[in-house]
């Protein structure tokens, strides 16, 4: 069979949009299997940390630093104000700006120090 393949999370969706690259997200509609919208992993979007030391974290991504060789490291900023580092692939987009697509844990991703968890 002819025609683009792309995989998304053990799914292949046949002609997936030109738009999307890797690293960005998708919104697929189970039933009809077509890509209904897009988040593009670029500067100013929500992401999630879904590994390494900041893992549940939610922050706006500030920037890329590519390292040949070795991992991307990208710079996040939290609600707070705090800035972290992490590697490319443990970040998730999930929203355009400061809107998300999913629903957010209680905290909104920002992590307490252990005095302001005490409190």
């Amino acid at each position: 069979s002819s025609g683009i393949n792309a995989e998304y999370g053990g799914r292949t969706i046949r002609y997936p949009d030109p738009l999307s690259k890797v690293h960005d997200t998708i919104k697929l509609d189970i039933e009809s299997g077509k890509i209904v919208d897009h988040i593009k992993f670029e500067h100013g979007n929500l992401a999630y940390i879904t590994g390494g030391q900041n893992c549940g974290r939610i922050g706006i991504i500030t920037h890329k630093e590519k390292h040949p060789g070795s991992f991307d490291i990208v710079h996040v900023k939290d609600s707070v104000g705090h800035s972290f580092a992490t590697r490319l692939s443990n970040v998730f987009p999930i929203g355009r700006g400061k809107q998300a697509w999913i629903s957010l844990p209680r905290g909104k991703g920002v992590r307490l120090t252990i005095a302001e968890e005490r409190d």
